[in-house]
């Protein structure tokens, strides 16, 4: 009767809501890697022409921390208008942020130190690979936070595919590396695993506030603290005159 038809309906609607479900995620998956990849493999290439210019008389780009102020100055107004047009969250710890801001700003001003001191992108893209390793480790340390086999798993996987990536990527030669520019990577990973952390803690404390950090909130403030503490740097250095 009408009964069974119904259940058998109900039956066969499951699995394809199931399924399409699956391929949706599927499909926003693709197009977040996608876009990330995309993203810092173009950023990287503008990043590396400009450390590579040359003036007519031989000069080159040696002003980092203004680079970084424009930077976060963009991050800051592109965070804004997400803020604005999702609502953002009242009353975060911005003590925290102003922390997770300075290590992460610390984070990219060595990185891009070790490009100015002659470390290529593919040596830099492939150290910045195991980005995730320091990041979990800081988490644990300084986060409080806790991980399961899978996600230990997960992360070797997603750093050994992507070192393989960029090692095959950086095939054919290309510019030597500076120990100066090594060592810059090796404090440009710390600061990355200090920021995971942080970060953390961040997001435990707004907990315990009962508050929820959103992306907008986190790009918006982070980039805002990141901004002022290269506005600051630069001006002292005359590098933003």
């Amino acid at each position: 009767g009408l009964g069974r038809q119904r259940l058998q309906y109900s039956f066969w609607r499951l699995p394809r809501t199931q399924s399409s479900t699956i391929m949706a995620n599927a499909v926003q998956l693709l197009i977040g890697a996608g876009g990330i990849y995309g993203a810092f493999i173009y950023y990287g290439v503008l990043q590396e022409g400009i450390y590579n210019y040359v003036g007519k008389d031989g000069s080159k780009f040696n002003f980092t921390l203004f680079l970084l102020l424009l930077e976060c100055s963009a991050n800051v107004l592109v965070g804004l208008v997400g803020y604005l047009v999702t609502g953002g969250t009242k009353g975060l710890p911005q003590d925290m942020f102003a922390l997770t801001g300075g290590t992460q700003i610390a984070a990219k001003f060595l990185t891009n130190a070790a490009m100015a001191t002659g470390v290529s992108f593919p040596t830099q893209a492939l150290a910045k690979s195991g980005k995730m390793i320091p990041v979990m480790i800081g988490g644990l340390v300084l986060g409080g936070r806790k991980y399961s086999m899978r996600e230990y798993l997960q992360v070797a996987a997603i750093v050994g595919g992507t070192a393989i990536f960029n090692l095959a990527k950086g095939k054919g030669g290309g510019k030597s590396s500076s120990a100066l520019g090594f060592l810059c990577l090796v404090g440009s990973l710390v600061c990355d695993g200090i920021t995971g952390g942080c970060q953390d803690g961040l997001k435990e404390k707004a907990r315990k506030k009962g508050l929820k950090a959103k992306p907008y909130d986190m790009m918006l403030w982070t980039n805002f603290y990141m901004m002022l503490y290269m506005l600051v740097a630069s001006i002292l250095t005359w590098e933003f005159f």
